[in-house]
């Protein structure tokens, strides 16, 4: 388990900001792994936004302390920060990567992704009580209500995965290739798949930079 509770590059909670935070999420929190884990797991949910349209292919910005410092980024960083907040506090984390189809998605990313197939999304697995545990906090709070869909808990217990329907019934995530679970961050791999499923987005071997917005302005507009 030991690789799984290291600091790294992308799990940098030696970083002084990070630490900071961390502790700040934990004050008055019980002294346990379970309390503990589902205090980061809310505060990474709904203190730092979620957004697509952000994502570059410099390796800084895969970091746990960028997805702090930042405020607003996209799945992978935000299950990084929390998996790097459970690695301070002794709970070993691994990355896992899925492709998913999300049928809430709004027409605009659809457009500019030109699939509606989301490649390289991100989760976090926790080793709680003796198994690996699925975390997913990926869309805040806020968001989840513009989207009409239930914000994910996580118990500590219990798999936290995207629904498969929404309370209305209607189709919401579909996971549709399972990539595994990784110590630390595989930029590289991450890299290449996104590349691979979205070329077009490519100049000169990096994500164009001329796109910008949010999926929040997107669900805003197609009230």
């Amino acid at each position: 388990m030991e690789r799984y509770l290291q600091p790294t590059a992308f799990f940098d909670y030696d970083q002084p900001d990070l630490k900071a935070w961390i502790a700040h999420q934990l004050e008055g929190v019980p002294n346990d792994p379970v309390e503990q884990v589902k205090a980061l797991y809310l505060a990474t949910r709904d203190s730092i936004n979620y957004n697509p349209y952000v994502f570059r292919t410099d390796p800084a910005t895969f970091s746990a302390s960028y997805a702090l410092k930042s405020g607003e980024t996209y799945c992978i960083p935000k299950a990084v920060l929390l998996g790097a907040a459970a690695r301070s506090i002794g709970i070993p984390s691994r990355l896992g990567l899925a492709d998913v189809r999300n049928h809430l998605s709004s027409q605009k990313l659809i457009d500019y992704l030109q699939s509606d197939i989301f490649r390289m999304h991100g989760f976090i697995e926790l080793y709680l009580n003796g198994r690996w545990v699925k975390a997913t906090p990926a869309f805040n709070a806020s968001l989840c209500e513009l989207m009409h869909v239930e914000p994910l808990e996580f118990d500590g217990v219990n798999d936290s995965i995207f629904q498969e329907y929404t309370d209305s019934g209607e189709a919401h995530m579909e996971y549709v290739n399972d990539h595994g679970v990784f110590d630390d961050v595989p930029h590289d791999f991450i890299v290449r798949g996104i590349q691979a499923a979205y070329g077009h987005l490519f100049s000169e071997n990096d994500i164009s930079a001329a796109f910008s917005g949010s999926l929040a302005d997107d669900a805003r507009a197609n009230q």
